[in-house]
């Protein structure tokens, strides 16, 4: 089996508690709570109770999401990662997401906003991920870029989010799996529709009328020896019904048995 992970953003509509279940249900290392739902993290429990939730169901709090815009610096902004941070050592969150701007605002170099976030993270257990996002509008649309910034700053520290819909539709080849600490599954099925920004919130289960060659990303970090977790972030309105569970077994079946890593 792949490293299953799920996403909260997949089972919104779930309580943190079902989450979690839903989670060990499937035979997942772990899971990825959001902070973006319309509610705090963890349904309002404490880092220390959710720790416990997690760990008696076998599961690991892979990492906790997320800081939108975190290259529009300002103190705002570090407040925000600080408290992220701190959210993810209460509960024992192995890392935190960190969101490129995408809208028109102006932004900080990579670089420098890399050298910024250094001493907020020095010292912490909790590793800060970047996740490129490949809108047209997006301030960090490729990990190229972004790799070279965290080469010049501090390859120990810094890691990345590689979500496969965001490295389809930015055209970008390289995966970059020594850098990548996470990955994002989710597919688009339908013929009908372009491949572009505009289907961010259309993102369904990987199945074999995928077109963001899933398939294809996921058997090539196993083969370069990525070791982390595939995580199922899916944003289609309706999604996740009484069918959900079951839809979402069939795709990790599906990924497991077409990319040669089933049990």
């Amino acid at each position: 089996m792949i490293r299953r992970a799920l996403n909260q953003k997949t089972c919104a509509e779930l309580s943190f508690e079902g989450f979690l279940e839903l989670a060990q249900g499937l035979g997942c290392v772990g899971v990825e709570p959001r902070n973006d739902l319309g509610r705090p993290f963890f349904d309002g429990a404490s880092g220390a109770e959710a720790a416990a939730m997690a760990k008696g169901r076998g599961l690991r709090l892979l990492g906790l999401s997320e800081v939108y815009g975190f290259n529009v610096w300002d103190d705002e902004r570090a407040a925000q990662i600080v408290a992220l941070a701190d959210a993810a050592e209460s509960s024992g969150a192995e890392t935190v997401s960190l969101i490129p701007c995408v809208d028109d605002r102006t932004v900080m170099p990579l670089v420098d906003v890399l050298r910024e976030l250094v001493p907020l993270f020095k010292g912490r257990k909790v590793t800060p991920l970047i996740e490129p996002i490949g809108f047209v509008t997006s301030s960090v649309p490729r990990k190229a870029e972004l790799v070279r910034a965290i080469e010049a700053v501090d390859p120990q520290m810094f890691g990345i989010v590689h979500d496969t819909f965001q490295h389809c539709i930015a055209g970008e080849q390289d995966l970059f799996p020594d850098f990548t600490r996470m990955v994002h599954i989710s597919g688009i099925s339908d013929p009908s529709v372009p491949l572009d920004d505009a289907q961010d919130k259309q993102r369904v289960w990987v199945d074999a009328d995928d077109r963001c060659g899933n398939l294809a990303q996921i058997a090539a970090f196993l083969e370069a020896g990525y070791e982390g977790a595939f995580s199922f972030e899916c944003t289609a309105e309706g999604r996740f019904g009484p069918e959900g569970p079951a839809k979402a077994r069939a795709s990790f079946e599906y990924i497991e048995q077409m990319v040669g890593a089933g049990a």
